[in-house]
């Protein structure tokens, strides 16, 4: 996996989080188009770096079920990927308005 895949990866799972941080792990795989090995790495290293935390549901039987929440550093870093996101998409958008004026 190269930087931007990673880049990337790392967005749209702090993204889905943010959006919806009570689905379960086999949930954010399936939209995220990840393996649920891809995913828990990925939360694992989320989760190291300090921007995503894991809450277990209280009086839950079902143990297995998490919460999982952005951290103040995982909302910082999501808003800088946005903004890098959005960047990289508006150049995309000149370069191919440049390219059709040929």
């Amino acid at each position: 996996m190269n930087n931007m895949d990673s880049k990337e990866d790392i967005f749209k799972t702090l993204r889905k989080i943010h959006n919806k941080p009570n689905a379960s792990q086999r949930d954010l795989a399936n939209e995220l188009g990840f393996s649920l090995g891809k995913l828990n790495y990925c939360l694992n290293a989320l989760r190291q770096k300090g921007l995503v935390k894991y809450k277990n549901f209280k009086n839950n039987k079902n143990k297995i079920n998490y919460i999982y929440v952005l951290t103040p550093k995982g909302l910082s870093e999501k808003t800088k990927l946005t903004i890098n996101f959005m960047k990289r998409i508006m150049n995309e958008y000149d370069d191919l308005k440049k390219e059709l004026k040929k």
